[in-house]
């Protein structure tokens, strides 16, 4: 189950790979200035992953006040490369080492095969670091609700 409504949100530091390098990308550098989507994704290069990120970048201005992090157990460098090919424009960070997906309670065991990856779940976290909105899709191949995300973002402005 992953972390409930209400829950302090655990703040994380990742490394996502931009045209100038490896950089930080840390939760609490939105903490008293904007709310936050946190999405996280099994695989880059996969067809839901790239449905969902592209969908998610086609559709960023239905979700004003709200920064996007997408977090995968890629490497960073396979991030860029991907976000590269499909034009994704949300923040992608990568927690290569498992740490944040456990954290967040979203380990999906051993998908297909491969090893644990992050299940597909989408967290909405307010201003002050506090879980809003909280859903772990059933299967890998589910999306998250993107409706109730909306909604409960409009609530927080």
């Amino acid at each position: 189950m992953p972390i409930p409504v209400g829950s302090k949100a655990p703040d994380f530091t990742l490394k996502s790979k931009t045209a100038t390098g490896l950089v930080d990308v840390k939760l609490s550098n939105n903490l008293g200035k904007t709310n936050t989507v946190l999405l996280f994704f099994p695989l880059a290069y996969t067809s839901v992953c790239t449905a969902e990120l592209c969908d998610v970048t086609n559709g960023l201005k239905a979700f004003p006040g709200a920064d996007f992090i997408a977090v995968s157990v890629d490497s960073p460098f396979t991030q860029e490369a991907w976000a590269k090919t499909n034009n994704i424009q949300v923040t992608l960070a990568s927690d290569l080492n498992k740490v944040v997906i456990k954290q967040y309670d979203v380990v999906f065991p051993m998908l297909a095969g491969v090893g644990d990856t992050a299940a597909r779940a989408a967290f909405v976290i307010d201003k002050e670091g506090v879980v809003q909105y909280s859903e772990q899709t059933p299967t890998p191949k589910d999306l998250p609700n993107f409706e109730a995300v909306k909604a409960v973002l409009a609530k927080l402005k």
